[in-house]
């Protein structure tokens, strides 16, 4: 503290020369050079050396103003002592000062060749020795230390000092000068008089010193741990590729770019798609082989150079050449048959034209799918088949966005790329058995696909570049349209496959089943053959189906039973499976044939309904009974067959005069309408000619003729409604024996698409209204 009493008694003269400065502030017992040029601060200098050698510093408020006003000058700054000066050979002078005391300039005496100022002494206030002092003073050395130790460069020397001193105030000010704080935060230590708070200001200031330091050193560890990362792989990779080099390997990324180069150049990609390839290639030359996107770009870009934008094959518009084919792989189909000859004339007439969209409807295993694959052999085209069945998420026809990981394109586009050409026969099977949640609605994404106005240029979401689908043949398949939405349906030309009769499956069984199943069991032609009989057997009493697949499955068994006895030895010579041998090979039948109806019953009528899987027989039986004219419906019956008995009852009410029916009848009788086999659920509009006859026939006590069948709606007042599924209710009534059906008129334009051999078995006949058809259905014996 010696030298703190010897600058307290230094005299301080009232007027005092004023130096400004610029970057710096002083503070009491700081002593450092300065370097002086303006005119008017050597001239305060020459001044003080000239007398007492003691000048006033005091810090400017703007850094960068040369030619400083009073206004732009601190009010508090440090009476300074000059030690030693220096002139320079620029003419600025150097000189080494010693801060003295805090003083505040109270009025500015001289400005025009020099300032100088009138001055107050700042005395501080005296500091008590406490603990509070103390631990504030140790907080403070601790944190000069951090700092130091997280790099901030502060002297050995000061650090001593800093150690030693056991002023609080001096502390402070030490500590403020030698840290390298900002002018501002400097002058605002400067101007506070009290130790303590000075020292607590200091505090703080280190405090967020250390945060800036410990966070800067993160930084730079992380900057270092990084740079040596990369200066390793840089070092590590100039070394692969000297060794590649040396063992003539080339650069991957150089190998890939000019083999995609070249594959670019023969895709034949349009404009737009050409121009989007080019530019996705000179990404992939600026990337790096190990990155993970780099990977991701080669593979979209493979997909655009390998898709077959321009490829095609050519059509064989052979008219007679194509329908030999379609004639060998499939029996009848006559219209499909048309509509594929139909497009080939047209095609071969007109080269440019958009490919049909086709929608094939039936029951299981009549060939739909069997079908695409030989339009596409007769067209000379290849073929594709995707299946819809349960598909939820609309991106598997539309593709996902490359910003997914594992993104791949849609089906549609996978298919093309798979079959190598751009006009494939394209299957889209079981389309009715699409599903839709919350991944979207992939009917919906089909609407573009089954367009022909759009699909010229339909976008995928992975390529995201127009692809034109309207050269390729699109063929759906259904067992049933009605979950098709009809947005769909509306897209598409739908030719519906009926079931085979038994003769048409005969056929089909000799000419495709039977050799088919021979060459899959490793048997030859003389080693297996079937009877007609046998056949005959197996169709009528192992399946009971509108389509083939059991059959086939059934031959099957009959061909591996027979391999097996080939292959044991147990058999030399051929076999020829007759109508006994089936049970023997299959066991017991699986089905009953169908029973003829011994004799005309009261209320008992046979009606013809349509399912999914063909035509079925049902027979609907009414009883009468003494009640209060309750109806009682039973057999699993749904809406629409409860609605057409309620039709029935109402059309037979309102006509019981005409009927000879009592007008008390249905107020002392109750009606039950019966439909057997009550645990299969039975619905369609196709009963209530069938329901009515049974209870007109009950009401009445007239038999119903055992070899009619009949079907279709009513209305009230009595007319027949129209139904669909001709075909298959009729080879139902067939199998069942029925010499006579029952059609409504206004179906006679699907008589003339049934079969010639159906037509020959049963007679048609075509009934406008209820009366006609209880003439034909009503008999007057049992």
């Amino acid at each position: 503290m010696k030298n703190k009493i010897e600058q307290q008694d230094i005299v301080i003269p009232e007027t005092l020369p004023l130096l400004p400065v610029r970057d710096v502030v002083v503070f009491p017992y700081m002593i450092l050079p300065l370097f002086v040029g303006r005119e008017k601060s050597i001239a305060a200098v020459e001044e003080a050396l000239a007398g007492d050698r003691l000048i006033m510093l005091a810090a400017q408020r703007e850094f960068a103003e040369e030619e400083p006003e009073v206004d732009d000058i601190h009010g508090v700054g440090t009476i300074a002592l000059i030690m030693r000066m220096l002139k320079l050979p620029d003419g600025r002078v150097k000189i080494l000062v010693q801060g003295l005391s805090r003083a505040r300039i109270t009025g500015f005496t001289e400005q025009e060749s020099l300032f100088r100022v009138n001055v107050e002494r700042l005395e501080e206030p005296e500091v008590d020795s406490s603990l509070e002092t103390e631990a504030l003073m140790r907080t403070v050395r601790n944190q000069l230390t951090q700092a130091v130790n997280l790099g901030r460069e502060v002297s050995p020397e000061v650090m001593v000092v800093v150690e030693n001193m056991e002023d609080a105030g001096s502390l402070a000010d030490v500590i403020a000068s030698n840290v390298g704080i900002k002018v501002v935060e400097a002058q605002e230590v400067l101007e506070i008089l009290d130790p303590l708070q000075r020292l607590r200001r200091i505090k703080d200031i280190l405090a967020r010193e250390l945060e800036l330091l410990s966070m800067q050193a993160e930084i730079q560890t992380q900057a270092k741990e990084e740079m040596g990362k990369s200066q390793r792989e840089y070092f590590l990779r100039e070394q692969l590729r000297a060794i590649q080099a040396e063992l003539g390997d080339t650069d991957q990324r150089a190998q890939d770019v000019a083999e995609l180069s070249e594959k670019l150049k023969k895709a034949g990609l349009p404009k737009e798609a050409r121009e989007e390839a080019e530019k996705q290639l000179r990404r992939l030359e600026s990337m790096h082989v190990e990155s993970a996107e780099y990977s991701m770009q080669r593979t979209y870009l493979e997909w655009l150079v390998e898709l077959p934008w321009k490829k095609s094959t050519r059509d064989n518009l052979d008219l007679v050449k194509a329908g030999g084919v379609l004639d060998e792989d499939h029996y009848n189909l006559e219209k499909v048959k048309e509509r594929i000859l139909e497009f080939l004339a047209v095609r071969k007439l007109k080269k440019e034209m958009k490919g049909p969209i086709l929608c094939f409807v039936g029951p299981p295993g009549v060939g739909k799918t069997s079908l695409g694959r030989s339009i596409a052999r007769a067209l000379g085209r290849k073929f594709m088949r995707i299946s819809l069945g349960g598909m939820r998420d609309e991106a598997e026809i539309r593709g996902h966005r490359r910003t997914y990981i594992g993104a791949l394109p849609g089906r549609i586009i996978q298919g093309i790329k798979q079959c190598g050409t751009n006009n494939p026969v394209f299957m889209l099977d079981e389309i009715d058995k699409i599903g839709a949640d919350f991944r979207g609605d992939p009917s919906s994404a089909l609407l573009e696909v089954l367009d022909p106005e759009q699909n010229y240029a339909f976008s995928d979401h992975y390529i995201n570049l127009p692809f034109d689908l309207s050269n390729v043949m699109f063929i759906a398949t259904a067992n049933i349209m009605d979950p098709v939405p009809s947005a769909l349906k509306d897209r598409m030309e739908v030719i519906r496959l009926s079931g085979y009769s038994a003769e048409e499956k005969l056929h089909i069984a000799e000419r495709y089943l039977i050799p088919r199943q021979r060459e899959a069991n490793g048997l030859k032609e003389n080693q297996a053959r079937f009877s007609k009989n046998a056949l005959l057997k197996l169709i009528t009493e192992y399946t009971a189906e509108a389509g083939l697949r059991n059959l086939e499955r059934e031959i099957g068994s009959i061909c591996r039973k027979i391999a097996r006895q080939f292959a044991e030895g147990r058999r030399k010579k051929p076999v020829t499976v007759s109508e006994t041998a089936v049970a023997r090979f299959l066991g017991a039948p699986r089905f009953l044939p169908e029973e003829e109806r011994e004799k005309n019953e009261i209320g008992v009528v046979t009606g013809l309904a349509w399912t999914e899987v063909g035509g079925e027989v049902l027979l609907v039986e009414v009883n009468t009974m003494k009640g209060k004219g309750a109806l009682t419906l039973t057999g699993h019956l749904g809406e629409v067959m409860k609605e057409s008995a309620q039709a029935a009852l109402s059309y037979a009410r309102a006509h019981a005069d005409e009927l000879g029916i009592a007008p008390d009848y249905f107020e002392t009788h109750d009606l039950h309408v019966h439909v057997p086999a009550g645990a299969i659920p039975k619905d369609g509009p196709s009963a209530g000619v069938t329901m009515v006859t049974a209870m007109i026939s009950a009401l009445t006590r007239k038999p119903v003729d055992k070899d009619v069948a009949m079907t279709g709606e009513i209305t009230l007042r009595g007319k027949v409604l129209p139904v669909g599924g001709l075909k298959e209710k009729v080879l139902a009534a067939v199998r069942h024996h029925v010499k006579k059906v029952l059609v409504p008129a206004r179906n006679e334009k699907d008589i003339d698409e049934l079969p010639p051999h159906l037509r020959r078995k049963v007679r048609l006949v075509l009934v406008r209204n209820i009366e006609e058809v209880l003439e034909h259905a009503l008999v007057d014996e049992v």
